[in-house]
């Protein structure tokens, strides 16, 4: 089997009722040819996962020095090459380059007739669904959005990291367990977004993720004027504890001055604030009142303990 029987002159074939269960080992995918568009940190990684599974890479494309050095560790002896060449090796080929870039380089490969009838046609944005691939379906591609919702190093580690991994796949019906096969076997755990709702699912993860690691490293700072040595090791133990209890419990899982409606406390964080860089001082505020309102709203703290802290969050600072 070959991705062209997947499709003719771009129609999708019927493969829902062909494939099945994609956790099954006999509804896998061919052996494809895979080539990679960008060689950041998350594409030779995934090519990485595609090969131990069964797949071979047979060509990617990097640009900077850095990117080749990736490639040439995760994806030893892969041949590296101008994208367009990378589709014409490629059965499947995972477009792995930075979101504001992904539109621009499906049209420009799609201008240049580099895109095949039959090929799979596979993007790792969290930010966009498979509209963004349009130019290629036209040409007969077949589009499929694989996210993974993981943070990625460039580096060996990742692999083990996909193991359980969640990702965000949005696809043609007809595709999906297409798709879903393909997570499943770089290790993955697939998890259907639908097109309209893809943006808020990249929000989510963008606000959740990347807002967390400038928390804990504004926190690391606190901690180090504070004169602990090792702010790290000191975080370590509380933050686990308060993210495995906030994913277990959601707003219930919420300690501290805030829940308890001690804005005596809080002002005095403030004033503490006040002698560290503003952005600290900014992100407390508005952590802290989107809190007491979410405390508020599920009966952690009452009205009038909510009132009194907001009027502290909104005193001009000293």
């Amino acid at each position: 089997m070959s991705p062209s029987d997947f499709a003719d002159h771009g129609e999708f074939a019927p493969l829902a009722d062909g494939l099945g269960d994609p956790a099954d080992p006999g509804n896998r995918p061919a052996r494809l040819a895979v080539g990679v568009v960008g060689t950041g940190r998350v594409g030779p990684a995934l090519g990485a996962a595609l090969q131990l599974a069964g797949h071979t890479v047979v060509a990617a494309s990097g640009v900077s020095t850095a990117s080749r050095r990736r490639a040439e560790t995760l994806l030893p002896g892969v041949r590296i090459v101008t994208p367009p060449q990378v589709l014409a090796a490629a059965d499947l080929v995972l477009l792995t380059v930075p979101d504001d870039a992904l539109a621009d380089l499906v049209t420009g490969l799609a201008a240049t007739g580099a895109v095949r009838p039959g090929q799979l046609l596979v993007h790792t944005s969290g930010a966009h669904g498979v509209a963004v691939l349009e130019p290629a379906t036209r040409a007969g591609a077949l589009p499929l959005a694989l996210h993974p919702a993981m943070t990625f190093t460039g580096t060996s580690v990742d692999l083990a990291r996909l193991a359980g991994c969640p990702f965000g796949v949005t696809a043609p019906e007809e595709l999906r367990p297409v798709a879903e096969a393909l997570v499943v076997e770089m290790g993955g755990e697939p998890e259907w977004v639908p097109e309209h709702v893809r943006p808020m699912y990249h929000t989510a993860l963008a606000h959740g993720a990347n807002h967390l690691v400038t928390l804990v490293a504004q926190a690391m700072e606190l901690l180090r004027t504070a004169g602990v040595a090792e702010p790290g090791r000191m975080l370590g133990p509380l933050l686990g504890a308060a993210l495995d209890n906030s994913l277990r419990s959601g707003d219930a899982a919420l300690t501290g001055p805030v829940a308890r409606g001690d804005a005596g406390t809080v002002r005095r964080h403030l004033a503490q604030l006040s002698t560290v860089s503003p952005d600290i001082p900014a992100a407390y505020r508005a952590m802290a009142r989107a809190t007491a309102q979410r405390a508020l709203a599920n009966g952690t703290i009452d009205e009038t303990s909510a009132a009194a802290l907001l009027d502290v969050l909104n005193e001009e600072k000293q």
